[in-house]
């Protein structure tokens, strides 16, 4: 069995330290795939095969030796710690460049007001020897790497460019003639190490803003539990480590506190609020029965909750996966960016080279031609062009699970925005999932209260849906339904039941089974074939004499109520140019009279009846019609596993009831969180946010460098300014992907 390993990874600054690093993995004996995210500064490895003891070992040393720093996965979600003076410790270095490199630039500021405040020599060297030697030998340590690698990085670029300007100014000042007035070049090397410097803090401050999804689910895990006495070993309530919960404890959950793990509560009534869970900010009753789960807040009553699921097992931990998993796999749109990555800075290097021979060949004063070569190095970076999509990604994927939409992978996040058919299953989906009694027609002079309480009666020893509808139907109308006055109730599979209720023999079953049972014809039986023609499920209550002759006495009619808000949902995709289907196995009737309700259009193919579990995902091939469509199927239970698992975009609507849904929640790939038909759209839309963001860092990350090289090698652009335009591009990709923090699903 292929197992996967997870790895931070410290000290990647561009999309050509991605790729090193992936090609340095990839390497390694038994790793099958790797796949290294600059956003979240992480790798995720696929080995083939199990693990064996010391491959994470392994893993670490080879990216220690490839020149980064291999950390926990958990590490690039932490907070800074302050450092002195409540400046944070990672931005000292910053800070230290930024002063001394002000000196330097203040005769630019000064050429602009008429005045000549340049330093002398020796101060201009001293100002700037420990920013480019001290604070800038990060870029010396990771471009020797990657020398020693045959590859280049944004590092390398900088150490050529800005050591460059360092020398050029020294040895200027070391040929000059005593007293001699000569121009430096050191506030270029020094306030472009001082403005990369900054990039890079700004840049890391924004990308752990993008990780602030997956903090806030941590964050939800309370640290203690309340463990309710057992009677044995355990005599009075002790306050434990949530981790040592397990499987069938049973905790106090006070109000206001957060659930410790996934439970049913035994003892107490109050609400839950599940809002950073489900999206929904109703708080959601609870009562003995009913599930709980970890992460939710308590609200104002007391509860005795029997523990379910712990650990890996919670629902918490199956958010917080499926959220890290979206955010460290690569979009396909990924490939182009590696692809221009592995050639980028040869060929950068290639041009400073290049604009160097060619402004010297023109005349141009050796000064002059250094300093054009050392801007194309400088502003040529391609720290943009690796973070344009993760940024984008982990910002959209974080944003859709603050509100209840789990984006499994980022391919069905960039398949999703160009979905124009969207496939239903009926029930569980766009209806309430469970049948309901709809109308009880008597036969002439049977009372309908004393039916309905003789069905509950037989059906109250049943846990069949649609004898749990008759019983609820019966205490809706103040009946008492006493279990124990039926006798000698046995359950025929697939028919109905049959019973004695106060000394008379009752079945309530389909109606193939009382023509089993020869009910003569009449007209309660010609109304019951009525009934299922028009949709509704039809249950028929006889009565048997000594002599076997059954006598029918009334009809129960059930049908599935629609989801409030599905049909206001479909109309609105309807309005965003979607084809809708609704693909139901339920008889013709049914689902046409279910797509009345749901405002569905049958003469224009949009009820799909009587299609069988195994024929869903041939129902949704058609709907593809040979890749002219792209389909998005909506579905709960385990058999639309097959059609979720067949269509472009699979989107699994989770339910309180859980088993089936969770079957379904692996086979998409994306998971709605709670039963709201409306999530489908927003689904879509924050799938087209994301990818315009993607498209839109894309764009700017490669117009900024087709514009900027040239721009740098013709002159027109200081190193000063191409450093302030690096430092730059990278913040502005990153900030335009913050922004999709601001989504709210459309109303």
């Amino acid at each position: 069995m292929d197992s996967v390993i997870d790895l931070g990874i410290g000290g990647m600054t561009c999309a050509s330290c991605v790729s090193r690093v992936e090609r340095v993995l990839k390497k390694q004996p038994g790793v099958a795939e790797a796949s290294v995210n600059l956003a979240t500064e992480s790798a995720r490895v696929m080995l083939a095969g199990e693990a064996a003891e010391d491959t994470l070992l392994r893993l670490k040393r080879a990216v220690r030796d490839a020149g980064y720093e291999p950390r926990s996965p958990m590490a690039t979600q932490e907070e800074t710690p302050p450092g002195w003076l409540g400046v944070p410790r990672d931005a000292w270095p910053v800070v230290a460049a930024l002063l001394l490199a002000a000196p330097l630039a203040l005769p630019m500021v000064g050429d602009l007001f008429g005045k000549h405040w340049m330093l002398p020599a020796w101060a201009q060297f001293l100002l700037a020897t420990p920013v480019q030697f001290v604070l800038g030998a990060r870029f010396y340590r990771a471009g020797w790497h990657a020398l020693k690698a045959l590859t280049g990085n944004m590092e390398l670029l900088v150490a050529i460019g800005t050591t460059a300007g360092w020398s050029l100014s020294t040895w200027l000042w070391w040929r000059a003639e005593p007293g001699e007035m000569v121009h430096l070049y050191y506030e270029a090397s020094a306030v472009v190490i001082a403005l990369v410097l900054l990039g890079k803090w700004l840049e890391s401050r924004a990308k752990r803003q993008a990780t602030d999804a997956i903090r806030a689910l941590h964050a939800l895990r309370p640290e203690r539990a309340h463990l309710l006495p057992d009677g044995v070993k355990r005599t009075e309530l002790t306050d434990v480590a949530v981790d040592e919960l397990l499987p069938g404890d049973l905790v106090r959950v006070l109000p206001g506190e957060r659930f410790p793990a996934d439970g049913e509560v035994l003892i107490g009534e109050s609400q839950a609020d599940e809002s950073m869970l489900t999206g929904e900010s109703m708080p959601v009753p609870k009562q003995p029965g009913d599930g709980v789960t970890g992460g939710a807040i308590n609200g104002d009553g007391s509860l005795e909750v029997r523990v379910r699921a712990v650990g890996a097992q919670s629902v918490l931990s199956h958010i917080i996966a499926l959220v890290q998993d979206a955010q460290a796999a690569k979009a396909p749109v990924q490939r182009l960016v590696d692809r221009v990555a592995a050639v980028f800075v040869p060929a950068v290097l290639l041009i400073a080279m290049a604009t160097l021979v060619v402004w010297w060949q023109l005349g141009a004063p050796i000064e002059t031609a250094l300093l054009n070569a050392v801007s194309v190095l400088v502003i040529a970076c391609p720290c943009a062009l690796g973070l344009a999509t993760p940024a984008a990604i982990m910002t959209g994927t974080g944003v859709a699970a603050r509100h209840g939409i789990l984006i499994k992978d980022p391919v069905a996040l960039e398949m999703a925005h160009r979905v124009d058919t969207v496939a239903f299953d009926k029930t569980g989906t766009l209806t309430e999932g469970h049948p309901r009694l709809r109308m009880v027609e008597v036969a002439d002079g049977v009372d309908e209260l004393a039916v309905l309480q003789a069905a509950g009666t037989l059906q109250s020893q049943s846990t069949h849906p649609l004898a749990q509808a008759v019983v609820d139907g019966a205490r809706a109308h103040g009946l008492r339904i006493e279990p124990e006055t039926a006798r000698d109730v046995q359950a025929v599979p697939g028919r109905g039941m049959v019973g004695r209720v106060t000394g008379a023999w009752l079945a309530l079953g389909s109606l193939r089974w009382m023509q089993e049972l020869a009910v003569p014809d009449c007209p309660l039986v010609q109304r019951a074939l009525v009934l299922q023609e028009e949709g509704g499920t039809v249950s028929m209550l006889a009565t048997g004499s000594e002599e076997g002759v059954w006598t029918p006495l009334a009809l129960f009619v059930f049908g599935d109520e629609a989801k409030p808000g599905a049909a206001a949902a479909l109309e609105s995709l309807r309005e965003q140019g979607m084809r809708l289907r609704m693909v139901s196995g339920d008889s013709r009737g049914a689902a046409l009279a279910m797509g009345h309700l749901l405002g569905l259009r049958a003469d224009q193919g949009e009820v799909l009846a009587e299609v069988l579990p195994g024929d869903k995902a041939r129902a949704i091939e058609n709907l593809r019609d040979k890749g002219q469509h792209t389909v998005a199927m909506v579905g709960d239970g385990v058999n639309d596993a097959p059609a979720l698992a067949a269509a472009d975009v699979g989107i699994a609507m989770s339910h309180s009831q859980g088993g089936g849904s969770d079957v379904a929640m692996h086979a998409a790939g994306i998971t709605l969180m709670r039963g709201d038909v409306a999530l489908v759209g927003a689904a879509l839309d924050i799938s087209h946010r994301t990818v315009s963001k993607i498209r839109q860092n894309l764009f700017w990350a490669f117009a900024y460098n087709t514009a900027g090289i040239p721009l740098a090698a013709m002159g027109f652009l200081s190193p000063v300014l191409a450093g302030a335009a690096m430092a730059l591009s990278s913040v502005s990709v990153v900030s335009n992907a913050l922004l999709l923090r601001r989504w709210q699903p459309p109303r």
